[in-house]
């Protein structure tokens, strides 16, 4: 399925018989299907779409998600006859007082720790024999992150209100012994002052940060699809305007998604550029932009072990979105994904 990355001043997205046309300046950039579509992501101020084509879109069942300049998602539009029944979204909102949320939110936890793990263990080990340092200073993060793993699995199960501060506890320890490491994976390739989050100015927290605005979009839509409500979640607290279960749901794919494809672009030598508008900090250039959101995408047409079998990612996403559904209707059991290294 294709991506149309709407991401230069001037572009326009229209429809032409049972096609999407890109055109810019006169110029058709692409003119693909309906049926090979499988989302549109608009990352610019400049960008125009026709009527037509967002139609077309909603009728076909194809997510328009509108990024700002630093990749965090700031809308998206579906048709509201692709979401299942209220009965998921009533069983979602029940299952946050009762011991059933306070279970999802310790797997999602465990899962996004253990998949950091496993990226650094999958980046780390090209490393023992040319750089023993690092590899000695990886594993001992690791090793830290291990026993934190055991900590989490030691809190009793309970409401989320209940053990919410220790989950985000250790999950905020966790995180930062695998910043370190990833600190340490990128001494003397690129500068990288530590994890940043909004208003980041630096190339790899900018790459990170907008990579996953592309991570959010694709899993609204797999949250969508299963019935489920994006602003109701467990382990992120709720706020206005906050898609705290979207949120909470990104969590266990962030690393082998995003992280791991960021760090494989520095370690082939990509090196964004970033501007800086007047009165502003700097950001990532468009193309820089385009480039990120094309690699993660990239990556999530990737194959992985998955219940038994070969799958893409962005299956795996879709399917990991079903199962919490299931979970929260309590008519089966909820796994984190965790991505072998």
């Amino acid at each position: 399925m294709n991506s149309l990355i709407l991401d230069d001043p001037g572009i326009f997205l229209g429809k032409h018989s049972q096609r999407l046309v890109l055109r810019k300046g006169g110029e058709t950039l692409q003119d693909v299907p309906l049926f090979q579509v499988g989302q549109v992501i608009v990352s610019t101020q400049g960008a125009t779409l026709s009527a037509d084509a967002v139609n077309a879109c909603a009728e076909n069942g194809i997510p328009i998600t509108f990024l700002g300049r630093r990749g965090e998602p700031m809308a998206v539009l579906s048709s509201p006859a692709l979401t299942a029944t209220v009965i998921t979204w009533r069983e979602q909102l029940r299952a946050y007082d009762v011991e059933r949320g306070g279970i999802l939110a310790y797997l999602l936890a465990s899962g996004k720790i253990r998949n950091q793990i496993n990226i650094l263990r999958y980046f780390s080990k090209y490393r023992r024999a040319r750089d023993p340092e690092v590899f000695a200073a990886v594993a001992e993060r690791v090793s830290f992150m291990e026993a934190l793993l055991e900590e989490l699995a030691s809190i009793p199960e309970a409401q989320v209100d209940s053990i919410r501060s220790r989950v985000l506890n250790i999950e905020g320890r966790a995180g930062a012994q695998y910043w370190e490491a990833v600190g340490a994976l990128l001494a003397g390739r690129i500068d990288f002052p530590g994890r940043e989050h909004r208003g980041a100015t630096d190339p790899v927290n900018a790459m990170l940060n907008y990579g996953y605005g592309v991570l959010y979009s694709q899993a609204w839509r797999a949250l969508t699809l299963a019935g489920l409500e994006p602003f109701a979640g467990f382990l992120h607290v709720d706020r206005p305007g906050k898609p705290s279960m979207v949120l909470d749901f990104v969590e266990e794919f962030r690393a082998p998604v995003v992280d791991r494809t960021i760090l494989a672009m520095i370690g082939k030598g990509f090196r964004p550029e970033m501007i800086a508008e007047e009165g502003q900090p700097p950001r990532l250039a468009p193309g820089a932009r385009k480039e990120v959101a094309t690699r993660v995408l990239a990556r999530l047409e990737d194959t992985h072990a998955y219940e038994g079998k070969r799958c893409r990612l962005r299956t795996i996403l879709a399917r990991q979105a079903g199962h919490l559904a299931t979970f929260l209707r309590r008519e089966g059991d909820y796994k984190a994904f965790v991505v072998a290294w």
